[in-house]
């Protein structure tokens, strides 16, 4: 994999500033970028982020990419797969992992209490 992130040693992340709401998400859900760059156009590139979800927060579909994703719940719960009336889904706590190929339906997602993710993305070498 060829990769766009930098040399970063140990240092302290600031967990106040530098959040933003990604395209295609609703307020409450904010993403902080630790490393890389993905270029979702150009279909090459990685990013190492933090996702996190406000209680509260709610998306209200599943979707699709075409990189793969990485995602570990480092704190809060979060409940995957309900219906349209917010019915059923499976609730992932703190240390579970998933690991999905391009193109998986996932979603959607919610969190009453509140969570943060770390997630990576990339594309396989072309």
């Amino acid at each position: 994999m060829r990769t766009t992130k930098l040399h970063n040693e140990f240092h302290a992340v600031d967990m106040a500033d530098g959040w933003h709401t990604p395209p295609g998400y609703p307020a409450g859900v904010e993403q902080k970028i630790l490393s890389g760059t993905l270029d979702e156009v150009a279909r090459t590139g990685d990013r190492t982020r933090l996702l996190r979800f406000q209680p509260g927060a709610s998306t209200t579909a599943p979707i699709e990419h075409d990189y793969w994703e990485e995602v570990y719940v480092i704190s809060g719960k979060m409940t995957v797969g309900f219906d349209e009336n917010g019915n059923g889904g499976e609730t992932h706590m703190v240390n579970t992992y998933a690991c999905r190929p391009p193109h998986t339906l996932h979603g959607p997602f919610r969190s009453p209490g509140g969570c943060t993710l770390l997630e990576v993305h990339f594309y396989d070498e072309k």
